[in-house]
């Protein structure tokens, strides 16, 4: 009989605890998370934020070597010009520490960069250079740079910046279309 009581313990036990430290979402509940905030499909949102600004958005045809499950999309819209902009953002739903995100901002309204927040000045293929930090955002190493009128923020978790290195980030960069 206590063999039993204890059987029956343990597997309430392990129930529970199974039950309770279950931290993933569904996609579909992780979706919502994202939706309820803004976030859409990158092309809808892209396409908005073409006719927002009046202008083309040059997007980068590579993304970092790493694992996601979605891709999100959004245009901020806030008062007045200077918040607005563009982001994408990459997740993995189980890996939340997979996480890159391309901010796109009219290069009138970019982030301002501080010396004291420069890692490293890098070149692009096309001349024009890019700023890595590991000092703006905390939790994310960022590659700053300018094409077209436009500011782009490769944000990459600290977690996975051994798999998107400086240099990873810059062939990123120089992958933006034309």
């Amino acid at each position: 009989m206590k063999i039993l009581k204890i059987f029956v313990l343990c597997i309430i036990l392990a129930y529970s605890i199974s039950y309770g430290a279950k931290a993933n979402y569904t996609s579909e509940e992780f979706q919502k998370s994202l939706f309820d905030i803004g976030f859409k499909e990158v092309n809808v949102a892209l396409q908005e934020s073409k006719d927002h600004f009046k202008k083309d958005i040059g997007l980068p045809i590579q993304i970092p070597p790493i694992e996601f499950t979605h891709i999100f999309g959004r245009l901020s819209d806030l008062d007045g010009d200077i918040n607005d902009g563009f982001e994408i953002e990459y997740r993995h739903k189980d890996k939340p520490k997979n996480h890159y995100m391309i901010r796109v901002k009219p290069l009138t309204y970019g982030l301002p960069i501080r010396e004291e927040h420069i890692d490293q000045t890098l070149k692009l293929k096309d001349g024009s250079k890019a700023i890595y930090s590991t000092k703006i955002a905390r939790g994310f190493n960022l590659l700053v740079f300018e094409k077209k009128g436009w500011q782009y923020v490769l944000n990459i978790n600290k977690a996975v910046s051994d798999q998107a290195t400086p240099e990873i980030l810059v062939e990123i960069a120089n992958s933006v279309s034309p």
